[in-house]
């Protein structure tokens, strides 16, 4: 699945950082520092596929050497606290090819020189030998001075002040995540990227009506391992794999990302069912079947699918309290068993969908009346419950289902109109 990141950081001497020894390590060369007198040489570095620096039309023709570029940089800063270069950190989608994300590296530096007209020095990574190989990514190191003619000019304090900065840069995140999601488009793949906050994402659910998205952003913000950290992770992942056992996390932070994961992805597998018993039940009412029909059409469809994904009789919400820690003993809510709970579980969802109570609705489908509205229906008025109609057909003989079914034909139409009133009333499955 496609994820956003993208982060700036600042290149600071009072950190003992400097713009010629982050330039050298991001791309992989030897780069020698006048300012310091040191040698920066990193040629030995792997898995970096491809660099290349931007300049705006104006700059001076030593702008494209490197080596040069950023002893520029580094000669124009006097302070012994200068800000002397700023990083864009950018994570690539796995599922576009590596010329898609070169193109889309190589159009969010372009826009960077366009907008505040720095110098720009981009290296894209490969995914770490010993990590997830869907980690493409990329690393755009910038000057904190226009370039022009003459050289390194004015700050880009933009980009600096306060006041300014947070605006600059979340305006940057949008230009990065639709420059993504026009790549993911072209590439065919339904998966976009949101680069805003999860609160906004959440607020935005809400409003067209997905509950289940909603409830899934409804989290903090992931944790960041750290270099530490994901290195210990990271070779505890690698000896699981090797050793054919589950990955545990050996750290308090890796038990923390690890859980998140793992509930996000059961949230989308959920939603992914719900999809498939949506689109199975529009396709069932599409091809002239009743409610019920195409219902437990989508019941199936969904448990197929379970079946097939390698969980059978496992209840989502098991699973979901089994990922984040949560004990059964803990959750007082009853929880219907086997197919009763599929059924009442699809009825709930449709029911929520058309805006009316879960409960009540599964009271009527079955044939009762009201209980909040005082109802009390004669036994001989009472129509058969979903349950008692399947067993009565399921209980008799071929020759007479034949039979029957002829009769049916002639009162197709009122069925449909009497299903429609009565058992299921569904807007959002039939859409």
């Amino acid at each position: 699945m496609a994820s956003y990141h993208l982060s700036v950081k600042t290149i600071k001497r009072s950190a003992g950082r400097s713009a010629t020894a982050a330039a050298a390590y991001r791309v992989g060369e030897r780069i020698e520092c006048q300012r310091e007198g040191r040698v920066h040489d990193y040629t030995r570095k792997q898995g970096i596929e491809e660099t290349f620096i931007l300049t705006p039309k104006d700059a001076p023709d030593w702008a494209t050497d490197r080596s040069l570029l950023w002893n520029k940089v580094e000669a124009s800063e006097t302070r012994r606290n200068s800000v002397t270069a700023r990083e864009w950190e950018l994570a690539l989608p796995s599922e576009i090819s590596a010329e898609d994300r070169s193109q889309i590296t190589r159009d969010f530096a372009r826009e960077l020189v366009s907008r505040y007209g720095v110098a720009v020095d981009v290296a894209i990574h490969a995914p770490h030998r010993e990590g997830d190989q869907r980690n493409h990514h990329a690393h755009v190191l910038t000057s904190t001075r226009k370039l022009e003619a003459d050289g390194f000019t004015a700050k880009t304090r933009v980009l600096d002040s306060a006041k300014t900065g947070g605006v600059e840069i979340e305006q940057m995140r949008g230009v990065w995540a639709e420059l993504q999601n026009r790549a993911l488009e072209r590439a065919g793949e339904v998966e976009r990227v949101d680069h805003r906050s999860l609160e906004a994402q959440r607020d935005t659910a809400l409003e067209r009506g997905d509950s289940l998205s909603a409830e899934e952003l409804d989290r903090d913000p992931e944790l960041k391992l750290g270099p530490a950290a994901n290195s210990m992770e990271r070779r505890e992942k690698a000896a699981a794999e090797r050793e054919g056992r589950e990955y545990v996390p050996v750290t308090e932070r890796g038990a923390v990302v690890h859980a998140a994961r793992q509930a996000r992805a059961a949230f989308r597998e959920i939603r992914e069912r719900l999809d498939i018993a949506r689109e199975t039940y529009g396709a069932e009412r599409e091809a002239g079947q009743g409610h019920v029909s195409a219902g437990l059409a989508a019941i199936r469809a969904a448990a197929t699918e379970e079946r097939e994904a390698g969980r059978p009789g496992e209840d989502f919400r098991e699973r979901l309290a089994r990922v984040v820690g949560r004990s059964e003993d803990r959750d007082d809510t009853p929880r219907p068993k086997g197919r009763n709970y599929a059924r009442e579980r699809l009825k709930a969802i449709m029911e929520k969908d058309a805006g009316r109570d879960g409960q009540a609705a599964v009271h009527r489908m079955d044939g009762h009346s009201d209980p909040e509205r005082g109802e009390k229906p004669r036994r001989e008025d009472r129509r058969p419950s979903v349950n008692e109609r399947l067993k009565d057909v399921l209980n008799q003989p071929r020759e007479k289902l034949e039979i029957e079914d002829e009769r049916d034909q002639e009162k197709e139409v009122d069925s449909e109109r009497e299903i429609e009133r009565d058992v299921d009333r569904d807007r959002g499955l039939s859409h």
